[in-house]
């Protein structure tokens, strides 16, 4: 099996099993990341993920603001890389960039393009209830996951899939396609296949004012839209006393009261809040009040008195 000198650019967790992987087998000849962000209460600057990671392993690392200066153009020269790997960078690569490794620039990307081209496909994939999505090792042109795909690798979305769970399945399904993909690399090139623009999906950044929960949707939506942002921003809504994360729902069959204004409370007992929706009742059994650690319906209720009829962003007289 050919040994290919590898710069690898990813910056989140999602990056590290594929940057784990290739460096069993190839030549990491350089790590580049974005610059570590502030983080933690004093907002100090930390290292992104892939940053900690390449750090404890002894591997070159960079973390440049930007790729345009010449002077980190030809550091990236100097590398000498058969191949850049990019996972979830976070950069973008100009074209004199594109055209530094021999073999090109490959990109591990969480959707089966075309669908879902963008910053948040795994979100966008739950959100719009899909049932299947995978992963997408393209050679990358100066378009935004618009280049030709050189193999693809479905996964199945399972019923109650969160973006968490979706997010670790794909890390190691990336990690896979890309060893694949760069093994090959040279019949891939050969055979890669453009993508058909007319089945694009663009899968926007998410903003944490996306993630508000709106009680008056179909619960089938509700309950998609719940776990399309659960761990991350964490969909949330009004409650007693400030925003509520939402960490854990589900649909259930209890009936929807009367004329139950959607956001009320349908019923309320030590397993789950029940709260009106749009056609019926969600079930919520975890969640986090603003300043306060995740937990139960139970303990949120020792301390929060609601009551059927209640709306839930009301607090009890």
């Amino acid at each position: 099996m050919p040994r290919y000198r590898i710069v690898f650019m990813g910056s989140p967790d999602f990056a590290i099993p594929a940057l784990q992987t290739l460096a069993k087998t190839h030549d990491i000849c350089a790590v580049y990341t974005q610059p570590a962000k502030p983080a933690g209460r004093g907002m100090k600057p930390t290292p992104v993920p892939v940053a900690a990671y390449a750090a404890n392993m002894s591997m070159a690392l960079f973390s440049p603001a930007s790729l345009k200066p010449d002077d980190v153009q030809q550091q990236l020269a100097a590398h000498n890389a058969d191949l850049f790997v990019v996972v979830a960078y976070g950069l973008l690569l100009p074209n004199t960039v594109l055209r530094l490794p021999k073999l090109g620039c490959i990109n591990g990307h969480a959707s089966l393009l075309p669908r879902w081209r963008g910053a948040a496909p795994i979100q966008r994939a739950l959100a719009a209830g899909d049932t299947e999505t995978g992963i997408s090792a393209m050679l990358m042109d100066e378009g935004l996951d618009t280049g030709n795909v050189l193999m693809q690798r479905s996964c199945r979305i399972d019923p109650a899939e969160t973006a968490g769970s979706l997010h670790d399945k794909l890390a190691t399904l990336n990690a896979e396609t890309l060893d694949d993909a760069v093994r090959d690399i040279i019949n891939l090139l050969a055979t890669a296949e453009p993508q058909d623009d007319s089945q694009a999906l663009y899968a926007a950044k998410i903003s944490p004012q996306e993630a508000e929960i709106d009680w008056a949707l179909d619960t089938a939506k509700l309950d998609r839209h719940i776990r399309a942002f659960t761990p991350f921003p964490g969909a949330w809504c009004h409650g007693p006393k400030g925003r509520l994360r939402i960490l854990r729902a589900r649909p259930t069959d209890v009936a929807r009261p009367a004329d139950a204004p959607a956001g009320s409370i349908a019923g309320v007992s030590k397993a789950a809040l029940h709260v009106s929706t749009g056609d019926g009742v969600m079930a919520i059994e975890q969640l986090q009040p603003a300043g306060k650690k995740p937990m139960h319906v139970a303990d949120f209720l020792n301390g929060h008195k609601l009551v059927a009829g209640q709306m839930l962003a009301e607090s009890s007289a």
